[in-house]
């Protein structure tokens, strides 16, 4: 499944286009089919699933809330001990 249809427009201090947005593209891609079945997920199993840092999920399920990325709803449940566990649960 496709997050949008549009061009990405990733930013930062660091980002450079070219070398960037095909990596951010196909990472954000992959978080977004996981998420997509609305069930809850600590950044650990999400990196377990799709290979990506749990740093660069947490990134990607940021950007999934601007409107930019399609203003999704990512819900977050604090389980205790540091650990939350994620889901997407449609647009704001």
């Amino acid at each position: 499944m496709n997050i949008i249809q549009q061009e990405l427009k990733f930013d930062g201090a660091d980002y450079v286009p070219d070398r960037d947005n095909p990596r951010l593209g196909s990472q954000l891609q992959r978080v977004f089919a996981l998420v997509a079945d609305g069930k809850w997920r600590s950044l650990q199993d999400m990196s377990d699933l799709t290979g990506d840092p749990q740093a660069s999920i947490s990134a990607q399920l940021r950007h999934l809330r601007k409107p930019r990325f399609g203003s999704w709803n990512v819900e977050r449940k604090y389980m205790g001990d540091g650990l939350y566990l994620y889901r997407l649960n449609g647009r704001s």
